[in-house]
């Protein structure tokens, strides 16, 4: 069954239709961005200290690669909480139920479909919290993990320049690109 086009949704439709998108929060889009640029920015005291290259006459170079690195990885963390959230709420679905029908059993007043709708909600909410924790964690780790096996492997024998933004470009790429998968 679908919608006209002329009658808007309602809020309880906009709320599942935004539960099911890949769309995230500004809160969830500022910790993305926060966390992505924190991350990206790690490996210019690698390039800088053990590589060494030299700070101010590759700053340019830093701000550009930091840049598209950041807005990758903030692609990847999204891509993977959107895969990840269905999942883990597959997963918690019994034990938050439980926790929540024990929480709700003492109120009398509540109606059924209230107290369904809250269950929803806490399961929602606490599928988005760990899909949101979990994507960022485990794209960190390959990222960082692959910086360094790039930097100092595959593109070791490049000038420090090529070689970090070979190795920050590939790796950002990679994560982003492999975050667009369906498992």
């Amino acid at each position: 069954m679908t919608k006209s086009h002329n009658k808007p949704f309602t809020k309880e439709e906009e709320l599942l239709l935004q539960d099911f998108s890949r769309n995230v929060s500004t809160k969830s889009s500022a910790l993305f961005y926060g966390n992505a640029f924190i991350v990206s920015a790690v490996p210019i005291w690698l390039f800088w200290r053990i590589h060494m290259i030299d700070i101010y006459t590759s700053l340019l170079l830093f701000v550009v690669v930091t840049a598209v690195s950041t807005y990758l990885l903030a692609m990847a963390y999204r891509n993977t909480k959107f895969i990840l959230k269905h999942k883990i709420a597959v997963k918690r679905e019994d034990a938050v139920t439980r926790d929540m029908t024990k929480k709700l059993s003492e109120d009398k007043k509540m109606s059924k479909k209230e107290k369904d709708e809250r269950i929803l909600w806490k399961k929602n909410e606490v599928a988005d919290f760990e899909a949101t924790t979990f994507s960022i964690f485990y794209n960190n780790a390959l990222y960082l993990a692959i910086v360094i096996f790039a930097s100092f492997y595959l593109f070791r024998s490049f000038t420090p320049a090529v070689n970090y933004t070979l190795s920050i470009g590939s790796t950002a790429g990679l994560l982003a690109l492999f975050s667009t998968g369906s498992q």
